[in-house]
Formats: C-alpha cells, sequence, structure tokens
C-alpha cells in the first residue's frame, strides 16, 4: 500500500471509527427521547437526505478545487456535527445534529475519486476494497465502545468522543494527505440540484442500471441496519454494549471480507459476476436474521452477519469500479459523487420504510429486504445485457 492509500485508508478509519460510536446507539437514544418507530427511522433518514443533496456537490467541488480541501472541510463539519449531538437532549436537537452529519459525511465521493485518481483501472476493485476494509475496521473497534460510552457516561460523552476523533482526523488530512488530482477542472459548474441531477443520471443509459442497483442494494441493506438494534435488544434481549458488540461483529467480517478478498474475487469471478453473487447472498441473508432461534442466537446469529460481510465485498467495490471505469478522469468525484446521492436517497427510504415496517411485524424489514434484493438483481442483469450489446 502506498503511503497517500495509507493515509487515505488511516482518516477513513478514523472517520468511520467516529461514525461507529454513534450509529448503534442512534435508535435506543431516540427512543429514550420519546421517538416512536418512524420517528427512529426518520431520524436515521434525515442524515441520509444532507447526503442526497450534498454528495454531488462535494464531488464536483473536489474535481474543480481538489480533493483535499474537501475531505478537509467536510470533516470539520463532521466534527461540529458531533458536538451538537452531545448537547441534542431533545429530538429537534438530535434532527439538527444528524443533518450536519450528514451534510460532512457526504464527502465519500471525493475519497473514492482520490483513489480512482492514484490508483490504475485494473487495480481499482481491489483498492476500494480496502477502503471499504477501513468502513468495517470503524465499525470493529465504534459500536460497542459507543455502548460503552453511553452505558457509563451517557449519550454527551459518546458525542465528545466522537468529536476528537474527527479533529484528529481533520490534523492527519492536514499534515499527511497529499493533493491527488493532477488536473483541476475550473470549468467544472458546482451546483446543488440533487433531483434535477438525478433525472440527468437516469436518462444516462451506460450507468442508469448501476445507480438503480445501487439505490435498491442500500434500501434493502439501510432497513436492516436501522431496525436490527431495536430487534436485538427486543426480542433477543440484548443490552446496548451487546448490540456494539454485534455491530462489532459485523465490521469484523467486511474488514475481512474487503481487505483480503476482494482482489482475489474480482480476479477469479470478474466485478459483473460478483455483482450477480451479491445480490443472491444478500437477499438470503437479509431474510434469515430475524428468524434465528433464541436458543441458538449464539452461533446462528453470525451466519448471515458474515453473509452480509461477503455481499458486501461483492457489490460494493465491483459497482464502484465499474462506474469510475465508465467515467472520464475529469467527471469521477461528480460520477461517483452521484452514485453517492442514489444511496443516499436510498438511506432516506429505507429507514423510512424499515421503521414503518417493523412497527407493523418485527421481520418485515427483513422479508422486505430480501424481495428488494430481487430487484436490484433484475438491474445487474439488465446492466449485463446491455454492456454485451454495445460490445
Amino acid at each position: 500500500m502506498s503511503s497517500r492509500l495509507a493515509i487515505l485508508f488511516l482518516t477513513v478509519f478514523i472517520d468511520l471509527l467516529g461514525f461507529g460510536l454513534v450509529i448503534p446507539i442512534l435508535p435506543t437514544y431516540a427512543v429514550e427521547l420519546g421517538a416512536s418507530s418512524l420517528q427512529v427511522g426518520l431520524v436515521m433518514a434525515v442524515y441520509a437526505l444532507m447526503n442526497f443533496a450534498f454528495s454531488p456537490f462535494w464531488g464536483a467541488l473536489s474535481d474543480r478545487y481538489g480533493r483535499r480541501p474537501v475531505i478537509a472541510g467536510t470533516v470539520f463539519i463532521t466534527a461540529a456535527a458531533f458536538l451538537l449531538l452531545a448537547h441534542a437532549h431533545s429530538l429537534a436537537l438530535l434532527f439538527a445534529a444528524r443533518m450536519l452529519a450528514g451534510i460532512g459525511s457526504a464527502n465519500i465521493a471525493a475519497s473514492q475519486a482520490y483513489i480512482t485518481d492514484i490508483t490504475p483501472v485494473e487495480r481499482r476493485a481491489k483498492t476500494l476494497g480496502l477502503i471499504g476494509a477501513a468502513f468495517g475496521l470503524g465499525f470493529i473497534f465504534g459500536p460497542p465502545a459507543g455502548g460503552l460510552i453511553k452505558e457509563h457516561f451517557g449519550m454527551d460523552a459518546v458525542g465528545y468522543s466522537a468529536m476528537g476523533l474527527s479533529l484528529l482526523n481533520l490534523v492527519l488530512i492536514l499534515l499527511f494527505l497529499p493533493e491527488s488530482l493532477r488536473e483541476k477542472d475550473g470549468t467544472r459548474k458546482v451546483e446543488m440540484k440533487p433531483v434535477t441531477q438525478t433525472i440527468q443520471a437516469l436518462r444516462n443509459e451506460k450507468l442508469r442500471d448501476l445507480f438503480l442497483t445501487s439505490f435498491i442494494y442500500i434500501v434493502a441493506f439501510s432497513m436492516m441496519q436501522v431496525t436490527v438494534a431495536l430487534l436485538w435488544g427486543e426480542h433477543y434481549g440484548l443490552s446496548e454494549a451487546r448490540i456494539g458488540y454485534m455491530f462489532a461483529a459485523i465490521g469484523l467480517a467486511s474488514a475481512i471480507v474487503q481487505g483480503t478478498m476482494v482482489g482475489w474475487l474480482a480476479r477469479t469471478f470478474g466485478e459483473e459476476r460478483l455483482m450477480v453473487y451479491g445480490c443472491i447472498i444478500m437477499a438470503f441473508a437479509l431474510f434469515v436474521i430475524p428468524f434465528v432461534p433464541h436458543a441458538w442466537f449464539v452461533p446462528l446469529a453470525f451466519i448471515p452477519i458474515a453473509m452480509l460481510a461477503v455481499a458486501n465485498g461483492c457489490l460494493m467495490p465491483s459497482l464502484t469500479s465499474l462506474l469510475s471505469r465508465s467515467a472520464t478522469e475529469k467527471e469521477q468525484g461528480q460520477v461517483l459523487g452521484m452514485n453517492q446521492s442514489f444511496m443516499s436517497l436510498a438511506r432516506v427510504v429505507g429507514p423510512s420504510m424499515g421503521g414503518l415496517l417493523y412497527g407493523w411485524h418485527f421481520t418485515g424489514p427483513y422479508v422486505m429486504g430480501a424481495l428488494l434484493m430481487g430487484g436490484a438483481l433484475a438491474f445487474v442483469r439488465a446492466y449485463h445485457n446491455a454492456v454485451r450489446a454495445r460490445a
């Protein structure tokens, strides 16, 4: 791994460590503040709504002015959001904190564009998998730490801890992360028109099916993500700390798969085939989660967790790599930002749907998620057919 990738890996890891501190305990904290199941979903959804609005903006801004200033500026915004979270003792302030965090965390496209700037095409899936491993590692250490901190010191301490990590991340970026963009595009338009840009993206026949696959996949995954803490707490009797350990297990499995297996999988099966496998594995994993027998929760609950990690490893690096191949060097940030925008829109829809379905029946988000992955598989096949037709 080059020194630039090592620093980016570290900054992504620290960023996700702060994110991981907060995410598993947000649903239960929102309930403590009096939120209904629907409002729990909306707390998660407002974060994603800001991601939807700002991802293409930050991506295009990084095409024009460079990756480094965008990454640094958004990390500072994230630190401010965690400071607000430390003082969020009402639902209104919790919503405001998550809105600001959504604006700051919409920088993932700039990080992905950084990778495409410095990585040859044939190695992108593997390198993007390493960044996925940094995400996984953040979830290994963040959730159990967040659960323990909240259990013993309260939500204020969680917010301050996450803010401290973001500020450390900012220092590392400013000191050690050089600019990756060789030619900045001074003519690049930087606009914030997420709805118009989404409609335009859906008219792009080369990218449409990939964007829609991302959208459906994240809807299904986020329905699980926003409700599984409630499922494990209410139906399996897990404490907040133990729920944190379960999220850490998801992170560990993801780190292993994306850090060690993605390159081999891409070389052996090809990115297009990996997307098919990922959809099938994800559907089965989601369906199984709420039906694990109580008496055999350990070890059977870890089977769908491992499958989720494999499915993520098959889908996300492959999707991102194929999108980057379809974009010119000067529009990497914009295209990858648009993909993040679709994923963010999915994180608006998914938590809202997940909260409603969970309120109806605790198995609802998982059964629906499995069905949605069948739809994602249909778009993957449509993309394959379109590629063959153009060839």
